[in-house]
């Protein structure tokens, strides 16, 4: 089974129907305390816990408790020092895919993170964040 929008290809069609959701931005599983919408239900559920509290996932090293599966193997990285996600240009590694992302746009120049102010476009969500408390007079960090 194949996208015809991106070609990217499936061995079920299960996971192609989930992965057009990417395309049509269809997100039908919403949380019944937010109402934030989510294209997988695996994702409703993890989302769910930040309403709960709840941190069923614990580190064997530190006891740091996440309440994700996701973000405890994340965590982990941190412990065994594993950096798996390589930039394909200068072979620079990070531990996690979202870092590697943030830096291949070092090569790319994209700045998709706009301020809806000043036009100001960044290359990380996190900068555009904090650019964001020069319109707010917000101080955080004094």
């Amino acid at each position: 089974y194949f996208c015809v929008i991106c070609n990217k290809n499936f061995t079920q069609k299960s996971t192609l129907t989930t992965h057009s959701q990417v395309h049509t931005g269809e997100k039908p599983f919403s949380c019944s305390v937010c109402n934030k919408s989510f294209a997988k239900k695996s994702t409703l559920t993890d989302h769910s816990l930040i309403h709960t509290g709840e941190k069923p996932y614990a580190c064997s090293v530190c006891n740091k408790s996440f309440s994700r599966r996701s973000s405890l193997t994340l965590h982990r990285h941190i412990h065994t020092g594993e950096k798996p996600y390589s930039c394909c240009v200068c072979n620079k590694s990070f531990s996690n895919r979202s870092g590697l992302a943030d830096h291949n746009r070092v090569h790319t120049g994209e700045k998709p993170f706009l301020c809806k102010i000043c036009n100001k476009s960044f290359s990380v969500k996190s900068t555009l964040i904090k650019h964001n408390y020069v319109h707010t007079g917000e101080k955080p960090y004094s």
